[in-house]
């Protein structure tokens, strides 16, 4: 059984990393239309091999190595960053019978804190001003946001009574948690895109004034780790945005579709918002989010806890 849970894991990452390369041409090809422009159609046919010679282009260029840069973390940030990207994936209830999660979210909330330290180190390892200012910021908004995406999370497991997430499919097969939960999955989706450093939120690689931010000392096969973790984050956000709040399984075609839409939404918002000020950021999490994921958190306690008194009486 463990040989068959390694295979199954290893043909689980490299579909995550396909996915991974066409989410890239997705994302440029969405970006030049809404921008009016063709996006990527040279190479090969409509520009599908695109994100290929790109990574052979990244991969095969020389790895630069900043003199002043501490050795060991640099090189090890972008790794470990993919690292957490990749493992957090084996959370997703697939049902073969070989990996099966029963503190499935608890073990999504501790990958989704260790990803800070690999931003965080690489910052600080660069020995840049840029760099260590951009995972500064990019640090100080994670965990501000995942404050309130841990507690829209214990709130929904308030509802469903469990840390499986193959719960989440057995109690929306009538009806869906986005329309009994609205506000609060738009605010996850929100928290989304600031957890993953997107438009609006990109303030880790802000390249109008921090010269691309915390990954400003890495290129070559440096770079390409990080942006691959960085796409791999967001297809597993979606994923996890319509197993929560859109009901369905991993082995059905429609999850696929509502897992594309929810990728198409991530760019479509990169292509239409502009950056917000950072002030506005901190604002928007501690002052906007947290009062209402406290508040539907108290609301869905005190349900769960007349539903549990009327069924003893």
């Amino acid at each position: 059984m463990s040989l068959l849970m390694i295979v199954n894991y290893l043909i689980l990452i490299i579909c995550v990393l396909i996915s991974v390369a066409f989410v890239t041409l997705l994302e440029r090809k969405i970006l030049g239309y809404i921008q009016i422009r063709k996006g990527p159609n040279k190479v090969g046919f409509m520009g599908l091999l695109q994100p290929f010679s790109d990574a052979v282009k990244l991969f095969t260029k020389e790895q630069t190595m900043p003199t002043l840069s501490n050795f060991f973390p640099y090189y090890m940030s972008p790794i470990f960053s993919l690292f957490v990207s990749l493992v957090v994936w084996s959370v997703i209830p697939y049902e073969t019978g070989l990996m099966n999660f029963n503190l499935g979210i608890l073990f999504f909330l501790c990958c989704l804190s260790l990803g800070v330290y690999s931003t965080m180190a690489a910052g600080w390892s660069s020995n840049c001003k840029y760099s260590l200012l951009g995972s500064l910021r990019a640090v100080a908004q994670t965990i501000s946001y995942e404050v309130s995406l841990a507690l829209i999370l214990l709130s929904i497991i308030f509802l469903v009574g469990g840390f499986n997430m193959e719960l989440f499919n057995n109690y929306q097969k009538e009806l869906w948690f986005l329309w009994f939960t609205l506000p609060l999955s738009m605010i996850w989706f929100v928290s989304c895109l600031a957890e993953t450093n997107r438009t609006p939120f990109d303030f880790a690689e802000g390249e109008s004034e921090l010269v691309s931010g915390f990954n400003t000392e890495y290129g070559a096969g440096g770079f390409a780790l990080i942006f691959m973790a960085e796409y791999a984050s967001i297809l597993f956000m979606s994923a996890l945005f319509v197993i929560i709040f859109l009901g369905g399984s991993p082995c059905s075609i429609l999850f696929y579709f509502k897992l594309g839409v929810i990728a198409f939404a991530f760019v479509w918002v990169r292509g239409t918002l502009p950056r917000l000020r950072y002030d506005k950021l901190m604002y928007l999490a501690w002052k906007g989010f947290l009062p209402v994921s406290l508040n539907y958190l108290f609301f869905f306690m005190s349900v769960k806890m007349m539903c549990f008194i009327m069924f003893i009486c």
